[in-house]
């Protein structure tokens, strides 16, 4: 071919050492193919690489088509970029395993701090060792708290979650700590009484009759109100506990209430008894509800005058059966109506002590109560009366 300018590259001298005389200082070349309507395999094949050798007056071109070259470099980019594609996949997937591997402790913990219920009791040494996992927080510093502002949003729900746990341990570890103190205050004034009269004993009472009998009289008072105080108090704490199993029967409460008024009536003559019921029947637990049934009798009993009257009444209505015990007594402060529930309240504590309560008879009505999936409603006028209800579901019909 006719001498001229050639186009393409001259390797570098250094770089022609390495290669053949003939053609080590020829000008190479690529050309390509520009026909738009070849596919991308018909193109590889048109590729070719050419080297151009001047001697004298002509000049010489060798051309070289590397299409299974070409082929096979681009077979084993596609290979090495599918197998990228997989190994960035699989580190995607074993990261994220990974990181939720590492994050459930403390999502389990979450989960567990957010369900955890006040149902059981915590004692003082349990409520330590709980505690004692969280820095600076222990029994006597239960108020203490995880700030939520210092902490990485990641963990937010976590120390929330916290928290509320510590909030609801704190509030049954203070409610646990009045029931233990009003409990032994409880029994302190009975055994003080019979320490009492048992020094009078053994001052007076060994020859003089009298004294020997009212202090024995006094003695098996106060045992049997201690004796009563410790059964309630053995009572709450099984329900506490939810260690008190239920025996659910199918029975008529209006039947039930019938025989708790005759057996009141009995023992009891200085109240008027009246009644109005109506068949309804309940799924319960008979001998808890009539104990509730006695409970609210026997207050009505205590704080309404004698010759008043008492009424005994059980209706339905919505699917719920209501026992209500109305008395024409002194009635409750509206003050003193939302405490009357809560554990050694009274809302008359001389007139309490000279009748015998505890001030544990409707926290144990109410515990019975929603133990069988109900509430308690109290309505109350001084000087005109109280009317509590027990509101109870009622028993499909067979």
């Amino acid at each position: 071919m006719p001498t001229g300018e050639l186009k393409g590259i001259q390797l570098p001298i250094p770089l022609q050492s390495y290669l053949s005389k003939q053609t080590a200082s020829g000008v190479r070349s690529i050309d390509l193919p520009d026909s738009i309507r070849l596919t991308f395999w018909e193109r590889l094949e048109s590729v070719s690489y050419n080297v151009t050798i001047n001697d004298s007056s002509r000049s010489y071109r060798i051309s070289i088509r590397p299409q299974g070259t070409l082929q096979i470099f681009v077979v084993m980019f596609v290979i090495v970029l599918i197998l990228e594609l997989l190994m960035l996949l699989r580190s995607f997937f074993s990261g994220a395993r990974m990181i939720r591997k590492t994050l459930r402790p403390i999502a389990e913990l979450a989960e567990t701090a957010q369900h955890l219920s006040t149902d059981g009791v915590f004692t003082p040494a349990q409520l330590e060792v709980l505690a004692g996992k969280l820095d600076d927080i222990n029994a006597t510093r239960l108020d203490t708290r995880i700030s939520l502002g210092d902490t990485q949003s990641e963990l937010k729900t976590l120390a929330s979650a916290i928290n509320g746990m510590l909030d609801r341990i704190n509030e049954s570890y203070r409610s646990q700590v009045r029931f233990v103190s009003d409990a032994s205050h409880e029994l302190r004034t009975p055994i003080s009484v019979i320490q009492g009269y048992a020094n009078l004993l053994d001052r007076w009472g060994k020859n003089d009759e009298k004294t020997l009998q009212e202090s024995i009289d006094a003695i098996k008072d106060e045992t049997a109100n201690m004796k009563g105080l410790v059964e309630q108090l053995l009572f709450l704490a099984r329900g506490d506990n939810n260690t008190m199993a239920l025996q659910i029967e199918r029975f008529e409460l209006s039947a039930l209430a019938v025989e708790v008024l005759q057996e009141t009536q009995m023992i009891d003559a200085g109240h008027e008894y009246a009644s109005l019921v109506r068949p309804v029947f309940i799924n319960a637990d008979k001998s808890l509800v009539k104990q509730a049934m006695r409970i609210l009798i026997d207050n009505a009993m205590k704080y309404t005058p004698a010759g008043k009257r008492i009424t005994i009444s059980v209706t339905q209505a919505h699917n719920f059966a209501r026992l209500t015990v109305q008395d024409e007594g002194i009635g409750i402060s509206p003050a003193a109506i939302p405490q009357i529930f809560d554990r050694f309240f009274r809302a008359d504590e001389s007139r309490a002590r000279a009748t015998g309560g505890t001030g544990l008879g409707l926290s144990i009505a109410k515990w019975i109560t929603e133990r069988h999936g109900g509430h308690m409603e109290v309505l109350s006028r001084q000087d005109i009366g109280t009317r509590i209800s027990i509101v109870l579901p009622t028993a499909p019909e067979l």
